[in-house]
């Protein structure tokens, strides 16, 4: 029997790297017998958390993150960090001992234009904090660093290297 997979995505390009990354990911994951949904958080109402909670699409993905075995994110780096939509998941994590949003697998995929590898360590901490924090097993990441041309991503064999991870979920 597969494990259930969600795939949370950030970026507002469905044609981007890292939606690219996610979609060899799934690929990868149901070809191996997994179930996977994917999260959109760019087209979808988030609002963090806030003292006052206001109503957003976080009650559609809490059920979805709360049913996951793995919780695969993928995001385009925007200022050393996530971009707004998928902060907003993140402040909203219910990280009580005894939730059911703890202890799962986790996969990251992220991309940025700048090539250089100090630019991505913010968003790799943050990562890692979230992993360490929610008790989640990180079970690999993948950075697309510099590739801004177009088909650059196809070319540099980290497509392959994402349905490889999904595959072996």
């Amino acid at each position: 029997m597969g494990k259930k997979i969600l795939v949370i995505t950030a970026s507002p390009n469905r044609e981007g790297n890292s939606a690219k990354m996610a979609d060899a990911f799934i690929r990868g994951a149901t070809e191996a017998g997994h179930s996977v949904t994917k999260f959109e958080t760019a087209f979808k109402n988030m609002r963090g958390f806030t003292a006052a909670p206001e109503p957003d699409d976080f009650s559609e993905l809490a059920p979805l993150l709360s049913g996951a075995d793995v919780v695969a994110l993928a995001s385009p780096l925007y200022w050393y960090s996530f971009p707004a939509q998928l902060k907003a998941v993140v402040d909203q994590l219910d990280y009580s001992e005894n939730s059911p949003m703890t202890k799962k697998e986790s996969y990251f995929f992220v991309s940025g234009g700048d090539g250089n590898e100090e630019t991505f360590k913010p968003i790799g901490a943050l990562y890692s904090a979230i992993t360490e924090y929610m008790v989640w097993k990180d079970r690999g990441v993948l950075q697309a660093r510099g590739l801004d041309d177009a088909g650059a991503i196809e070319k540099s064999g980290l497509l392959e290297e994402a349905g490889k991870l999904g595959k072996a979920v």
